[in-house]
């Protein structure tokens, strides 16, 4: 989990779940709250992948499954 250290009274990140078919960032807080971030194209998406991997213990960040198409 990613916790400030310089304010323990706010929220802090308990797992983040990115969706690279649709190239968003899931991200949920302690305290039951969700926010989506959006990115607009591939290097904003890497970027904030980037900021993700730096910051949050890697076993707080999970991968959505791939979208994928079945043929009938």
């Amino acid at each position: 989990m990613y916790k400030p250290q310089d304010d323990s009274e706010s929220g802090y990140l308990t797992r983040v779940v990115v969706d690279t078919c649709l190239r968003k960032f899931y991200l949920y807080s302690n305290e039951g709250e969700s926010r989506e971030v959006e990115c607009d194209c591939i290097e904003q998406f890497m970027d904030v992948l980037e900021v993700v991997r730096a910051l949050v213990d890697e076993k707080y960040v999970f991968y959505a499954e791939p979208l994928t198409k079945s043929t009938i």
